[in-house]
C-alpha cells in the first residue's frame, strides 16, 4: 500500500500480473524475482515491492470523465 496508495490499483496491478505469469507466452511472463516455492500473486507483490515492477497513474481528461450524451429518438 505504501508503494501504490489506492488498494483498488494495487488489486488492478497485482492481478494483471499474476494473468501475465501464467499465460505462459512472451517475455513479460517471466518471473523478475527468485520463486522459490512461491505463488504467482506473491511473485506479483514481491516484484512490486522490490521495485523490479512499474506503474504510471494516468489522469483521464476532464471531458472523458464526463457522463455521455444521450441521443435523441427520432
Amino acid at each position: 500500500m505504501e508503494k501504490v496508495g489506492n488498494p483498488n490499483i494495487l488489486v488492478n496491478l497485482i492481478s494483471k500480473r499474476v494473468r501475465q505469469l501464467n499465460s505462459g507466452g512472451g517475455t513479460g511472463s517471466r518471473p523478475l524475482v527468485d520463486t522459490a516455492n512461491l505463488s504467482a500473486g506473491d511473485i506479483a507483490l514481491t516484484e512490486l515491492v522490490e521495485d523490479k515492477m512499474d506503474w504510471e497513474y494516468i489522469v483521464a481528461p476532464p471531458e472523458e470523465l464526463a457522463a455521455p450524451k444521450k441521443r435523441k429518438k427520432s
